[in-house]
C-alpha cells in the first residue's frame, strides 16, 4: 500500500472549503440582490401606486372669521375639529422653524425626503423590540402623513410615507415644506398650524414667538393631548422645551445669550386661558345661522372665509355697556331683561345688536337674542297705522274723537271698548295730537279708516313679515295687537327715517376666500316703499315735543338735548312688554324690555318709564359728537273739509224770519229790513266724521258703510 499524501488531501481540503465559501458567498449575494429587487420592486410598485403630489392636494382646512365692518375685530371663528389660519413665510417666526428643526430634524437640510441613517437606527431598535417604537420619520415625511395618510402604525402606512416625501422634495423647495408643515400640524386645543396655536397659548401672531415660546410649541405636534400646557403633564413639557432650547445652541442654531434667556423665562406663565373667544356672541350666532343656511356648515369650518360685517364695534360695546348696566333699573319695574339693536337708516346696515343684558346669564334665558323674537309691540305699532291712514289722504290735521266707543265685539265675543291709559277721554284732537300723545281711541278709529289688511301690507312693504294671518288680527292691531320682532320695527323706522326708502336690515358687508376672491358684496341700492311726504308726516309728528308735551311731560326720556330726534314707546297688555324706538335721519335704535318668559312686570312699567331711559342712554352717546340732524317739513295740505282739515266739525246756517207774522224770509229780504223787524235764529248742524269721508272721492263707499257703526257715534253728532 502506497503512504498517505498529505499533501494532495490538504489542498483538497482547501478547495472544498473554498468551494464552500464561494458558494456561501454567492449565496448570501444573491439573497442579498434578491431582496435589493424585491425592494426595488416594491419601491416602485408603491411609488406609481402612491398618489401623485399636487398644490391642491396641499389645500388645508382652514378657520373661517367673522369681523365687525372694518375687518380688524375678529368677532368669531368657526372651524371643525381643524382651527386654522395659514400665513406666509414672512408671518412666521424664523424662531419656531429652529426649535422645530431641532425638535423633529436636525438633518432636514441635507436629506431628500428621508434620513436613512436615522432610518436605520429606528429599524434596529423597532427590531430589537419587535414592534413598531421609533419612526424616525422627518419633518418631510410628517407633512405627507398629515396631508396625505393616516396615523396608522404599519409598515405599509410608512413605505408609502417615505415615497410621498420623496416626491414632495422633488416638487417644493426646502423653505416651503417648513412653512407647509407649520401651517400644517396640529399643537393641541384645536389648533391647527403655528399661527393659531401662537394665539390659542400666548395672545399673539407667530411672527412674534420669542425662542422660549417658539420650543414649548414645537414640542406639541408629537404629543399634543399629553403635553398640552393646561393638562398634569405641564412639567414634563417644561423639561422637553429646556432640552430643545439647549438643542437650537449645540446645534448652532442660536446664540448663547439668546438660549441663556430663554431658559430662564418662566414660559407656562404666559399661557392665556383656554378659551373660545366670541365677541357680540347674540349678532355672531343670528350671521352665523345666515351664512349655515347659505352656504351650508362644512363650507363654512373648512372654506378660510373672511366674513366683513355690518357691526360697528364701538356701537356694539356701547349697546352692551348700557344693557348691562340697566339691571338694576330694569329690575325696579320686575324686568330681568333688553334687548337693543341699532340700524343706519341710509343703507340698512345693522351697526349693534344686544339680544339680551347677558348672553351666558342661564337664569334669564341670556342666550336668547329677543331682538328677533316675537313680541307684543304695544303702541309703537301706531305710526305704521297712520302712516297707511296718511296714504289714504287724511292728515296730521285731520280731527278725530276720543271719546268712549264700543267698537262691537272682538274675538272673544266680548265688546271691544278700549281705554286710553290715563283712563280719560279727550274730544275732539287732530291726528297728529293723537298719535303724539299715544291715544288708544283715535287709533283704532284710525285703523278702522286705513284697513287692518291695508295697514299690514304697509307693514310688510316696511319690512314686518310676522304679520302673516290676516284673519287672526283685529282692531286690537291698532295697539300691538300682532307680535312683530324688534329688528324687523327697527327696519320698518328706518324708512320713515329715510324718506321712504327701504334698505332690509343686513348684517353681512362681504364674504372673501383666503385668495382673496369676493363671492358675496352686499347690494347698496334702495326701494322705495312709502312716500317721501307721507314719512315726513310721521317724522314730523314723532319728533314735535310740543305734541308730545301733555302726555309725557317737558323732561321725558324721549327727548335729547340739542337734538332733533323721532321717537315712539309702546307698552303691552298686563305690562309684558315695554319698548322704545326712535331715529334720527342717520340712526335708528330700538330698545325692549321684559322677561323672557312672558311673565308680567310691576304695574305702571310703561315704555316711557322701562325702555327709553335705555334708548336715551344709547341714543346720547352716540349724538352727542354729530352734528343736529332735522328732520325735512312735509306740506301740508289745505282743504276746507271739517275733519279733513283742521276746521270744525260743526256746520253753521243762519235763518231769518218776520218778527210780527213769524214766517222764514231769505237773506236778500233781511238785509233790506230794518234788523229790529228781524228774528234771526242760528242753527248747528254737527255731523261725524263719516259724513264727511263720504263727500270725499278718495274714500272707497264699501269701506264706509263697513265701518259706519264705529264711526257714527251720537257722541260725535
Amino acid at each position: 500500500m502506497k503512504g498517505f499524501n498529505r499533501k494532495k488531501l490538504k489542498k483538497t481540503r482547501k478547495d472544498k472549503a473554498l468551494h464552500i465559501l464561494t458558494q456561501t458567498s454567492l449565496g448570501i449575494f444573491d439573497i442579498f440582490i434578491s431582496i435589493i429587487l424585491a425592494l426595488l420592486l416594491t419601491f416602485i410598485y408603491f411609488y406609481t401606486n402612491t398618489s401623485e403630489v399636487t398644490d391642491k392636494k396641499f389645500q388645508m382646512n382652514e378657520t373661517s372669521v367673522i369681523y365687525d365692518r372694518t375687518g380688524e375685530h375678529a368677532l368669531y371663528k368657526i372651524f371643525g375639529e381643524e382651527n386654522r389660519k395659514i400665513v406666509s413665510h414672512e408671518e412666521i417666526s424664523d424662531n419656531i422653524r429652529i426649535t422645530t428643526l431641532a425638535a423633529e430634524d436636525d438633518n432636514f437640510y441635507n436629506h431628500f425626503g428621508i434620513d436613512v441613517v436615522s432610518t436605520v437606527r429606528a429599524a434596529k431598535a423597532n427590531f430589537k423590540a419587535n414592534d413598531i417604537e421609533q419612526g424616525a420619520s422627518t419633518i418631510t415625511q410628517q407633512l405627507a402623513r398629515n396631508v396625505f395618510l393616516t396615523r396608522e402604525r404599519t409598515l405599509k402606512r410608512k413605505m408609502k410615507e417615505a415615497i410621498l416625501a420623496i416626491k414632495i422634495e422633488k416638487i417644493y423647495p426646502k423653505e416651503q415644506i417648513l412653512d407647509m408643515y407649520l401651517n400644517n400640524v396640529p399643537y393641541g386645543a384645536n389648533a391647527y398650524g403655528v399661527q393659531t396655536a401662537s394665539q390659542t397659548y400666548f395672545g399673539k401672531n407667530a411672527k412674534e414667538l420669542t425662542l422660549d415660546e417658539a420650543a414649548l410649541l414645537s414640542i406639541l405636534p408629537n404629543a399634543p393631548s399629553f403635553y398640552v400646557p393646561y393638562g398634569k403633564n405641564a412639567n414634563e413639557l417644561v423639561i422637553k422645551q429646556k432640552k430643545i432650547i439647549k438643542r437650537t445652541y449645540n446645534l448652532g442654531l442660536t446664540s448663547r445669550e439668546n438660549m441663556e434667556e430663554a431658559l430662564e423665562t418662566d414660559t407656562l406663565k404666559k399661557i392665556k386661558p383656554l378659551s373660545r373667544d366670541i365677541k357680540a356672541p347674540h349678532f355672531v350666532m343670528y350671521v352665523l345661522k345666515q351664512m349655515e343656511e347659505n352656504y351650508g356648515r362644512e363650507f363654512l369650518e373648512k372654506g378660510g372665509l373672511k366674513i366683513v360685517t355690518s357691526l360697528d364695534w364701538e356701537k356694539q360695546i356701547l349697546a352692551e355697556e348700557v344693557l348691562k348696566n340697566s339691571k338694576a333699573h330694569l329690575n325696579n319695574y320686575g324686568a330681568s331683561n333688553a334687548s337693543l339693536v341699532s340700524i343706519d337708516p341710509k343703507n340698512g346696515e345693522i351697526l349693534a345688536m344686544v339680544g339680551s343684558i347677558d348672553y351666558f346669564d342661564h337664569s334669564i334665558d341670556g342666550e336668547v337674542n329677543v331682538s328677533i323674537r316675537e313680541r307684543q309691540p304695544g303702541s309703537s305699532f301706531k305710526p305704521i297705522v297712520y302712516a297707511k291712514a296718511f296714504e289714504k289722504d287724511f292728515q296730521p290735521e285731520t280731527l278725530i274723537y276720543d271719546n268712549k266707543t264700543n267698537f262691537g265685539p272682538d274675538g272673544s265675543g266680548k265688546p271691544y271698548i278700549p281705554q286710553n291709559y290715563d283712563g280719560k277721554f279727550h274730544g275732539r284732537v287732530s291726528m297728529r295730537d293723537a298719535l303724539a300723545r299715544s291715544l288708544n281711541i283715535p287709533a283704532v278709529k284710525t285703523l278702522y279708516l286705513a284697513g287692518i289688511g291695508n295697514t299690514i301690507e304697509l307693514a310688510e312693504r316696511l319690512g314686518i313679515k310676522t304679520l302673516t294671518d290676516r284673519k287672526n288680527y283685529g282692531l286690537a292691531l291698532a295697539l300691538g295687537g300682532g307680535s312683530i320682532k324688534l329688528l324687523e320695527e327697527v327696519s320698518a323706522f328706518s324708512v320713515f327715517a329715510n324718506e321712504g326708502i327701504r334698505h332690509p336690515a343686513s348684517a353681512i358687508l362681504s364674504i372673501k376666500k383666503s385668495n382673496g376672491e369676493t363671492i358675496y358684496e352686499i347690494e347698496k341700492e334702495g326701494k322705495k316703499v312709502l312716500s317721501t311726504d307721507v314719512a315726513r308726516k310721521i317724522n314730523s309728528i314723532l319728533s314735535d315735543k310740543k305734541a308730545r308735551l301733555p302726555a309725557f311731560g317737558p323732561n321725558n326720556p324721549l327727548q335729547i338735548s340739542g337734538r332733533t330726534v323721532a321717537a315712539k314707546t309702546g307698552t303691552t297688555q298686563d305690562f309684558r312688554d315695554a319698548w322704545t324706538v326712535g331715529y334720527t335721519p342717520s340712526l335708528a335704535t330700538g330698545v325692549w324690555a321684559g322677561n323672557n318668559d312672558n311673565s308680567p312686570m310691576r304695574y305702571g312699567a310703561a315704555g316711557t318709564y322701562v325702555a327709553a331711559p335705555i334708548w336715551n342712554k344709547f341714543m346720547s352717546e352716540i349724538l352727542q359728537n354729530n352734528p343736529d340732524e332735522k328732520f325735512v317739513a312735509y306740506s301740508p295740505v289745505s282743504k276746507n273739509t271739517p275733519f279733513l282739515s283742521g276746521a270744525s266739525g260743526a256746520k253753521k246756517s243762519v235763518s231769518y224770519y218776520d218778527k210780527d207774522t213769524g214766517k222764514e224770509i231769505s237773506p236778500e229780504k233781511a238785509k233790506k229790513t230794518d234788523p229790529k223787524d228781524v228774528r234771526t235764529k242760528v242753527k248747528v248742524e254737527r255731523h261725524s266724521l263719516l259724513y264727511y269721508l263720504s263727500q270725499n272721492k278718495n274714500i272707497d263707499p264699501a269701506m264706509l258703510r263697513r265701518w259706519e257703526n264705529a264711526l257714527n257715534y251720537s257722541s260725535e253728532n
